[in-house]
């Protein structure tokens, strides 16, 4: 039996009329750059996030950039982040000729560990240096823990700029006296980027992302850095980029997001019977360390979306031989990301290589993603767990 990562085909299958007479509206318009599409989608992505405006840009790793921009983060300044996330979000830092300060993950949600956050910052104060963004990481379509990020941004002073590229949708709870008031990603910080990679649970048929934000300010801002800096057109105050989305990427992210949370819930499905067939083949926690859902517990959480699948990841000993193992049988499977971003090659001479963050390299030597997309089957997954088993049965 063949299980690919990732198989696109279902979905498409599902929606190529729709997909089709969207194209042929946007090409017939002649409308190519911007225009209704564009902002129709914004205004749809912004209500979606629980945000008031939506900036449609080129790519998530352009809205994270033109985020980057929009504060005005350049030469030597700081950024608190994670090391242990897609590249894209520290080789924004640099591109801006900016320094990443790296904060090490709680091991359960592999997101930015507040606790350790918070002793950066203090530390930063004491030294008189001045860390100017916090970029936390919604990473495999679970919230980072935001009402201690946005506390500490209140607190030292500093915005927060959410990376929510593989989290649209996913819920966050705030606690207060005893209740929990939920939020989606893009919506608790200063603003959210989204990436709308083909991969992603929301992906067009190419590059494509978004930025959301409830400062109508600052999404001002971002709107014209997208567009060259202009505003208005051919009068240039600061420099900006070619950073818009495609009118036809946009239509096409308009026909897919009347689906999305339908697709939430079969990634969700998923995931709950992966959770069955380990528990039932003896191997949930040991050896194989199952994705937490770390607010499930939280009172109303099933009427939320609080964990969205974007990848299920699972922890394993002998992750590599695994890795061949399932390969060798048509699974298809991923190690995100098997070097953290302090061990890259490409770090200036300001950030050391010799940091040491135990709970991220534990996790890039230890994880790996299983099949998780909509249209997968039941079969398909009984197989996955199947071959895990046979794998540990044999000794590894």
């Amino acid at each position: 039996m063949k299980v690919p990562l990732l198989d696109l085909q279902p979905q498409l299958e599902q929606l190529r009329p729709r997909i089709l007479a969207a194209f042929t509206r946007v090409l017939d318009s002649t409308g190519y750059i911007l225009g209704p599409e564009v902002s129709g989608l914004e205004e749809r992505i912004a209500a979606y996030c629980g945000a008031s405006f939506g900036v449609g840009l080129s790519s998530g790793t352009d809205a994270l950039l033109a985020a980057l921009m929009a504060l005005d983060i350049g030469h030597d300044d700081l950024v608190l982040t994670t090391p242990y996330s897609f590249f894209a979000t520290m080789g924004v830092v640099l591109r801006q000729g900016a320094l990443p300060v790296f904060v090490d993950i709680d091991p359960d949600s592999f997101n930015m560990d507040a606790e350790q956050a918070a002793s950066i910052l203090a530390a930063d104060r004491k030294n008189g240096r001045k860390i100017k963004a916090i970029l936390p990481v919604h990473l495999y379509g679970q919230c980072a823990d935001m009402q201690k990020i946005t506390a500490l941004a209140a607190e030292f002073d500093i915005p927060v700029v959410e990376d929510a590229a593989q989290a649209i949708g996913a819920e966050y709870p705030y606690i207060q006296d005893g209740k929990a008031q939920w939020y989606r990603a893009g919506s608790m910080g200063l603003c959210g980027c989204f990436s709308f990679f083909p991969s992603k649970n929301l992906g067009c048929i190419g590059d494509g992302g978004m930025l959301t934000t409830s400062d109508e300010r600052f999404a001002g801002l971002v709107r014209s850095i997208r567009n060259h800096g202009a505003e208005p057109k051919y009068y240039h105050q600061r420099v900006g980029g070619n950073f818009r989305l495609d009118a036809i990427q946009a239509a096409i992210l308009a026909v897919k997001l009347d689906c999305l949370d339908h697709w939430h819930q079969q990634r969700a499905d998923n995931a709950a019977m992966y959770r069955q067939l380990f528990a039932a083949a003896g191997l949930s926690d040991d050896p194989v360390v199952l994705p937490k859902e770390l607010y499930a517990d939280v009172e109303g959480a099933q009427e939320h979306r609080h964990h969205i699948y974007n990848q299920f990841v699972i922890r394993v000993p002998e992750r590599d031989a695994l890795r061949q193992h399932l390969q060798a049988r048509q699974i298809g499977c991923e190690i995100y990301y098997p070097l953290c971003l302090h061990q890259q090659e490409c770090l200036p001479a300001q950030v050391s290589r010799n940091q040491h963050f135990n709970e991220a390299e534990k996790a890039a030597a230890s994880t790996l993603a299983l099949p998780i997309y909509p249209g997968l089957h039941k079969e398909q997954i009984a197989y996955v767990v199947e071959e895990i088993k046979n794998f540990y049965r044999q000794g590894g």
